[in-house]
């Protein structure tokens, strides 16, 4: 019989797989089932509904867990990148993610939709603030500018449609705003 770590490690592990199974579903269709979800992570279907009792606990499970990993992308990004750079793709990512989100539809309307979008609220200005403070110190963005500001104002790229053209448009509106930020 396998010990209780053992046991505990091999249900991290199923619960990692089923939300990257579940993040990549979504992002290719918004109605994929949790019995595709389950399958394409290699589970049982009780094994997904032992993590995750409800479709709704899963999708904001799933966006959870990529706005962390997100967050933590920070310092690897200005280690790869120049500070603007590093501002562009972060911002870019972000978009990418926003744009799944519409596989969350009423998931993100509920009590528990709104508490998970306000904890991740924190992280993520105090990311965008770190990206800002980089550009800052290498002279590209002038000082000041209120991270919970470029949110609201980065929002717009999120919107953009999912197609090649809605893509270049984000880039577009990345761009404007970022001549904005400028000294």
């Amino acid at each position: 019989m396998p010990d209780a770590a053992a046991q505990r490690s091999d249900a991290l592990k199923n619960r990692e797989t089923i939300l990257q199974a579940a993040h990549d579903a979504l992002a290719e269709s918004p109605d994929a089932s949790l019995n595709s979800i389950a399958k394409r992570a290699g589970v049982g279907a009780g094994t997904l509904y032992r993590h995750f009792p409800t479709r709704e606990t899963l999708l904001l499970e799933v966006h959870r867990h990529y706005m962390e990993r997100l967050v933590a992308s920070v310092p690897d990004l200005l280690a790869a990148h120049p500070p603007l750079d590093a501002l562009r793709l972060w911002f870019t990512t972000l978009a990418t993610s926003g744009r799944i989100k519409h596989g969350l539809g009423e998931a993100l309307h509920s009590a528990a939709a709104q508490e998970a979008v306000s904890a991740a609220w924190p992280p993520v200005t105090a990311a965008v603030a770190r990206l800002l403070q980089a550009c800052e110190a290498a002279g590209e963005v002038r000082p000041g500018i209120d991270p919970v500001d470029v949110v609201l104002l980065l929002s717009c790229l999120w919107r953009t449609p999912e197609t090649p053209e809605g893509v270049a448009q984000a880039d577009r509106l990345l761009e404007l705003a970022i001549t904005g930020f400028r000294p």
